[in-house]
């Protein structure tokens, strides 16, 4: 515990569990989506379930740190006149990640656009999904979410003593505070369905962020340009912008709906031209 007496620790402490934190947001969002499938009773137990396995699979990377370095070597190349990547393990994993965010992003935007949930040729389609099914899906997205996650956290503790324990700490810390915000962030997610279809934008955006860095990780080059990573900055400061456009929108709309509300009881309340004083 002596690494804590510097104060280069704490800050990379502090840091690494805000970046933990942003980080997350794509995960409570997708466990969120993935929850509201089930039975209200079992919503809950469902994101637990899912933050928890996050943190214990961030942790277990953490362990392997050496084994997920050495993912970076290419195990087979192809090298075409127009195509050359090397295939890593690191791109594999980030890629099919990428794919299946895509997948499933796109496949709950159509059901919601088209109505599939609220057919009547399709009755009580929600309460179809299972908590082992939707757990499983959380499991395989919770792989891709933290592998990018650990993967950033390496880069950020490299060269400062006791990285390992920094890393873990800050794992837990934000994995704890992500639990407590949790269900407020998935009941309001699912409230509202202008946000819910601008959060299930982002995890499209963010499926091709991670196709893009698996592309870069495995030195990827087409027609001689090198595919080059998309710099998270720009990504989480487009998904904050348009979070606030939402806000602003939120409010206007409830301001005409105050609004509407008052009008309609000022005339329900106007007595009719056409009606007689009594006598």
């Amino acid at each position: 515990m002596e690494i804590f007496l510097h104060a280069d620790a704490w800050i990379a402490l502090l840091t690494l569990t805000f970046l933990e934190i942003i980080l997350g947001i794509d995960n409570i969002i997708f466990i969120s989506i993935a929850a509201a499938k089930l039975p209200e009773k079992q919503i809950k137990k469902a994101t637990r379930i899912g933050l928890v396995l996050a943190m214990l699979f961030r942790i277990g990377l953490l362990f392997g740190i050496s084994y997920l370095i050495s993912m970076k070597n290419p195990f087979y190349s192809v090298d075409l006149s127009w195509l050359k990547f090397g295939v890593t393990g690191q791109s594999v994993i980030l890629i099919l990640g990428g794919l299946f965010l895509l997948y499933k992003s796109t496949s709950e935007i159509r059901d919601k656009v088209e109505g599939i949930e609220h057919d009547p040729a399709t009755p009580n389609k929600i309460k179809h999904s299972t908590l082992k099914g939707v757990v499983i899906q959380i499991v395989m997205i919770d792989i891709v979410f933290s592998f990018d996650s650990v993967l950033t956290a390496v880069g950020m503790t490299n060269g400062i003593p006791g990285a390992l324990l920094i890393m873990i700490t800050a794992v837990v810390i934000s994995m704890l505070i992500m639990m407590v915000f949790a269900s407020p962030v998935g009941r309001f997610v699912n409230a509202h369905p202008t946000i819910q279809m601008l959060a299930l934008s982002f995890l499209i955006l963010i499926g091709f962020m991670l196709i893009t860095e698996g592309a870069h990780l495995s030195h990827a080059e087409i027609f001689n340009q090198q595919v080059g990573a998309i710099p998270k900055g720009y990504l989480y400061f487009a998904i904050a912008f348009s979070l606030g456009v939402e806000a602003l929108n939120m409010k206007v709309r409830k301001g005409k709906h105050i609004i509407k509300v008052s009008e309609t009881t000022i005339f329900e309340e106007k007595p009719k031209d056409n009606e007689t004083s009594p006598q």
